[in-house]
């Protein structure tokens, strides 16, 4: 009824009323009545906005790629915001206009801008593997820009997801790198497999280096046999030697001995002689016939006829005739009992 309207918004919207091309209120969630014939209301959003973005840049290497992301803004300056696009609504409060996406594309416009230099100093590789860094590139580009800074926006944060080369590069990357990995796999047998024969050849030589110790050890021990061997060798000439030794010297002693009995014995032979001569002296000129004169068997009559018969032997020469009867015979050879002897 006569062109006047009620509105009301939300707490996250700032809220410009004109009037007769006079700001007459402005506020945050406002509520009003308002003439709608000479009135014109701008609502900007304050809340945080989230800005999904995709645009495509060409490498250093003249390769096509494909960024996608995210800005995270806000409008921090909603008056000056109001005075570059138009934000007005109508009495149910939607936008008269699409300026909301203006904004949107400006934004990414500068985003793309910020990066274009950056992406074209890199190669395909490197631009895949530098989100972190384009994402730096883009927020420094965005805080630093004059165009968002005349808007009245503040970035908040920016995010890229992914970095993308066109399908037929993709397809060529990916057999490159499959064949690299390949590679890379190939290598690794490669390496394990050599590894292990390192390790093989380790254990034979840590067994061949226990042998050859076993066999010094073996060497050692004959060794020390050998020597052992050696100084009971010396050991056993010492004590065969010391006993050749006490051998010679009970010898010598035996021979000591002896010499003392032969010269004891040939003492008591020159006694046992001195005593004979001694005691044969006063016979010694005596004519035989006397000695057995005196011999105090000499009155036998058997040796009486012996000695006969010896002087008659001795002077046979001047012997004619001699007559020997058996009977004497048989007196001279008769034993003591009477028996004769057989000769």
């Amino acid at each position: 009824m006569f062109g006047i309207k009620y509105i009301k918004f939300d707490s996250m919207t700032h809220v410009i009323h004109y009037k007769n091309g006079k700001i007459v209120k402005e506020g945050i969630g406002l509520s009003f009545f308002y003439t709608s014939f000479n009135s014109s209301i701008v609502a900007i959003p304050m809340g945080s906005n989230d800005l999904q973005f995709i645009f495509n840049e060409s490498t250093g290497d003249f390769q096509k790629i494909s960024i996608q992301g995210q800005i995270t803004y806000k409008i921090k300056n909603p008056k000056q915001l109001a005075e570059l696009l138009d934000f007005t609504v109508d009495a149910d409060g939607d936008y008269n206009n699409e300026d909301d996406e203006k904004l949107k594309q400006r934004l990414i416009n500068q985003a793309q801008t910020a990066t274009s230099s950056f992406i074209q100093s890199l190669i395909l590789k490197e631009a895949i593997v530098n989100a972190k860094n384009i994402e730096h590139k883009i927020q420094e580009g965005l805080q630093v820009s004059e165009a968002v800074l005349l808007l009245g926006v503040e970035v908040l944060a920016v995010n890229v997801i992914a970095v993308k080369p066109s399908p037929e590069m993709s397809k060529a990357l990916e057999t490159t790198t499959r064949e690299a990995l390949q590679q890379e796999a190939d290598e690794a047998i490669y390496l394990r497999r050599n590894f292990a024969v390192e390790q093989e050849r380790k254990i034979k030589e840590s067994q061949l280096n226990t042998e050859i110790a076993v066999e010094e050890k073996k060497k050692q021990i004959a060794e020390k046999k050998n020597e052992s061997q050696v100084l009971k060798a010396g050991n056993d000439r010492k004590l065969r030697e010391m006993k050749v030794e006490a051998d010679i010297s009970v010898e010598e002693q035996n021979k000591n001995l002896i010499g003392l009995k032969i010269e004891n014995q040939k003492k008591q032979a020159d006694a046992e002689k001195y005593r004979l001569e001694a005691t044969l002296l006063p016979y010694k000129e005596m004519d035989w016939k006397t000695l057995m004169a005196i011999n105090p068997g000499g009155g036998n009559p058997k040796l009486n006829i012996a000695l006969a018969f010896r002087e008659l032997a001795e002077n046979a020469q001047n012997i004619n005739n001699l007559n020997i009867t058996p009977n004497l015979l048989d007196s001279l050879i008769e034993d003591p009992e009477g028996q004769r002897q057989q000769r």
